[in-house]
């Protein structure tokens, strides 16, 4: 347990806030995510424990519990990845240094393609900001560098000037858990990334901070802020049913497989810990080869 002042309120809002932005899960979803913590909150409070001292057995308790009540394996599913995505992040936020819902297994119940933009999509967004006035050469950077490197949006707030190698054309992020990594990004970006570095952050970076990209106030963006506008850019250019705080991300993964890209080296550059995670991506993938095989091949 790691002292903090924060309230259990307050750390279940920040936590929805959190899977909002870095989840893009639907209000439905984040209102199910509330409503699992608010019942084991009131499980855990029955038995006189509180979440920074609950271990596995009180978890594996309430799982078992819901499970008994005639709850569906997509709802005790849904329950356990509450429980996980919770203490993950806890931990990763320095509240608890141990987290009781590492072993936690979900049964298996399918998965969900993540959802991405085809090549001429990518370009109609990233052509948003062109027209977006004063506020257009930040954020085209921010766009550019996100679908160059497919970076999380808390990866990108968190960047700071001397991260970027321009000369080599790399970066090194720090991701979850800490973990470093190297990703390369292309002249596009750079020539963005430049443009904005030149033009418009000197204007606003009065406090000389060295965080990379800036409100017009001269702050570092937080998640929510960098999610809207992402978000408003896709409306703008007509691809509100496909978006999502991870869009640029996805497109990234999916692009690369699709030119032919080794799955290693996606994961790599994802920062994702276990390759299984990656390889959601080829479903995507083989489904965009099979509907380009069904379209064009005359005997399909």
């Amino acid at each position: 347990m790691i002292q903090t002042t924060l309230s259990p309120q307050d750390i279940l809002r920040v936590f929805l806030d959190f899977i909002s932005v870095e989840k893009g899960l639907s209000e439905n979803t984040i209102l199910s995510y509330s409503r699992d913590l608010n019942k084991f909150s009131l499980y855990l409070a029955s038995k006189n424990i509180s979440w920074d001292c609950a271990d596995e057995d009180d978890l594996t308790g309430f799982i078992q519990d819901a499970s008994q009540s005639g709850l569906s394996s997509r709802s005790v599913a849904r329950i356990i990845s509450t429980l996980k995505s919770f203490y993950r992040f806890l931990i990763l936020d320095g509240l608890l240094k141990k987290n009781p819902a590492i072993n936690l297994v979900s049964p298996k119940i399918g998965f969900t393609l993540p959802k991405f933009l085809t090549l001429d999509e990518i370009k109609l967004l990233l052509r948003q900001p062109e027209k977006d006035g004063k506020h257009g050469t930040r954020n085209k950077a921010m766009l550019e560098l996100l679908y160059a490197t497919g970076l999380r949006i808390s990866e990108l707030i968190s960047l700071k000037l001397n991260d970027l190698n321009f000369d080599q054309g790399y970066l090194i992020c720090k991701g979850k858990g800490n973990k470093e990594r190297l990703i390369p990004f292309g002249s596009t970006a750079a020539t963005a990334i430049h443009r904005y570095i030149e033009k418009a952050r000197p204007a606003i970076a009065s406090n000389k901070t060295d965080i990379l990209f800036l409100t017009y106030r001269g702050n570092a963006f937080t998640r929510q802020g960098t999610w809207k506008m992402i978000k408003d850019y896709a409306i703008k250019a007509g691809l509100k049913d496909k978006i999502s705080p991870h869009i640029l991300r996805h497109s990234f993964a999916t692009h690369l497989l699709e030119g032919g890209a080794d799955l290693r080296s996606v994961q790599l550059m994802l920062g994702h810990s276990q390759i299984v995670t990656t390889q959601i991506y080829t479903h995507v993938s083989k489904k965009y080869v099979r509907e380009i095989y069904d379209k064009y091949h005359p005997r399909a």
